[in-house]
């Protein structure tokens, strides 16, 4: 029994998977890439070839140790480790390429010291990529292993100082970066941060009273321009063919001038204003529990995007007193409601709305009751066929992350607070604690990790907005509108 086991155990630890081939392929084929933008076309020792492709190795082995850590799921995400793969491969091959264009014109003009090019060599370009498609933690790593790998290339690890904290500089430049302009401006951070180190190496090399700090400085300068056009122009192309969401690409849904919004508003404008408030409050959570704002704002106001295709079936844009369901079996009217779901996703595919947009859309409600229609139901039943909560439940999924849960939230608690008569702040709090509370016990927060402490964070940003915008406000004289008379005679003033 005991060799079976151990037998079984070898033939364990021997057994490759696709899976492993697919990383060991990975491996080798970005350890050539990056061994190949190290060694120079004049070196073709073995040994030196050998040295360098185990560096690179040990390097990238390092990376993917470090992503398994913080991210455990990218074993299995071959498209995340190739774009990671790309950015890294990529910045270094575009430098290279780069490197050789500049040298070639620096000996054309004749009088300029060729070794000042490499601080115009734009390899911050893939620290931004990767902080605008990944995350900055991704990226502060990747920066280490390129300022690494330039160092080895150039043989000089001044150059690798140089490479880091520009690198640094442009992911951290572009963090949640609201505007367009986030990305000029980094552009010119990593012009000035590339000017200050180059002077610092100049003057730690002991040439500072030389032209060497000039043409340091102007090379600098001009890599932060580099840096932005690259980075403008390939940005698209990567979240094209990798599927991305950007928060430059959710600037483009966050203008309410997008045919969408318009069509919301023109169609459906209860829904509308619904959507913009419910933003708000997304929004505003996100900022407390530390995800993203610019996402949570962009996907409330596209959740109920669903409700143009009916939009008169829907409380909130009724004009008249009476409603369609009225006439309409509870059953009937609670299929309306949850088609609404279903209708938004497929206008969200057809306007090519980011997939992280149409998950919230698909799991706005979760696997909630509808209630009304519920006890309508219970109200008008026979006893002869069954009701069950589970035929006014919206089809789900529940929220799969804390965005999701946001707008789940705020939804739900913006729609409750427009039935309340008392807008008081003591009775706000209320209503906001009994739907985060039914919310919690309904199982709809199951999935989106969100903590006791988050909770609390949304609750009090909720209560504070809602309490705001039902705040009191003077009733002015001559306009008393609870009763027939709107428009008095102002008051005179006393001529005693």
């Amino acid at each position: 029994m005991k060799k079976k086991k151990q037998t079984d155990k070898k033939k364990k630890f021997f057994k490759v998977t696709a899976t492993d081939l697919k990383k060991y392929s990975f491996l080798i084929l970005f350890t050539a890439l990056l061994s190949f933008t190290v060694i120079r076309s004049n070196v073709s020792s073995i040994e030196t070839v050998t040295g360098t492709s185990f560096i690179v190795a040990l390097l990238l082995i390092l990376l993917y140790r470090d992503f398994i850590r913080y991210k455990p799921e990218i074993r299995k995400d071959f498209k995340m480790l190739f774009l990671i793969g790309i950015l890294l491969s990529g910045n270094l091959i575009i430098g290279h390429g780069i490197f050789y264009v500049l040298e070639g014109f620096t000996k054309w003009i004749g009088n300029f010291d060729p070794s000042m090019i490499v601080y115009a060599l734009p390899l911050a370009t893939g620290s931004m990529l990767t902080a605008l498609l990944i995350d900055i933690h991704t990226a502060i790593v990747c920066t280490v292993i390129t300022s690494l790998v330039a160092g080895l290339w150039l043989g000089t690890p001044l150059y690798s100082v140089f490479v880091f904290t520009t690198g640094l500089t442009a992911a951290f430049g572009v963090i949640r970066c609201k505007k367009r302009s986030a990305i000029w401006r980094a552009g010119f951070s990593v012009s000035l941060v590339g000017i200050f180190t180059s002077i610092a190496i100049s003057l730690f090399r002991g040439n500072f009273i030389s032209m060497e700090p000039v043409m340091a400085v102007s090379s600098a300068f001009i890599g932060g321009i580099i840096v932005v056009t690259l980075v403008s122009a390939l940005l698209p192309l990567f979240e094209s063919l990798f599927k991305l969401t950007t928060d430059i690409s959710l600037l483009e849904l966050v203008d309410l001038n997008h045919p969408l919004m318009k069509e919301l508003l023109v169609e459906a404008p209860g829904t509308y204003h619904h959507s913009i408030i419910v933003g708000n409050l997304a929004e505003a959570a996100a900022e407390a529990v530390g995800v993203n704002p610019l996402l949570a704002r962009v996907s409330a106001y596209y959740h109920d995007i669903g409700k143009i295709k009916m939009p008169d079936y829907f409380i909130e844009n009724q004009i008249v007193s009476s409603s369609k369901h009225d006439k309409l079996a509870p059953r009937m009217s609670s299929l309306i409601l949850l088609s609404h779901v279903k209708e938004g996703v497929e206008l969200a595919k057809k306007y090519k709305l980011p997939p992280e947009i149409i998950d919230i859309i698909q799991q706005h409600h979760g696997t909630s009751v509808q209630t009304f229609f519920y006890h309508k139901a219970k109200g008008q039943s026979d006893n002869v066929t069954p009701i069950t909560e589970e035929d006014f439940r919206y089809p789900g999924p529940k929220p799969q992350s804390r965005v999701a849960a946001l707008v789940l939230m705020a939804d739900a608690v913006e729609a409750a607070s427009r039935v309340l008569t008392d807008c008081s702040p003591a009775r706000v709090s209320l209503l906001v604690d009994r739907i985060i509370n039914h919310c919690f016990i309904d199982g709809q927060l199951d999935n989106c990790e969100l903590t006791f402490k988050d909770i609390r964070e949304i609750r009090s940003n909720f209560v504070f907005l809602l309490t705001s915008m039902y705040h009191r406000r003077i009733q002015y004289p001559g306009f008393d509108i609870d009763h027939e008379g709107t428009h008095k005679e102002p008051a005179k003033a006393s001529t005693s």
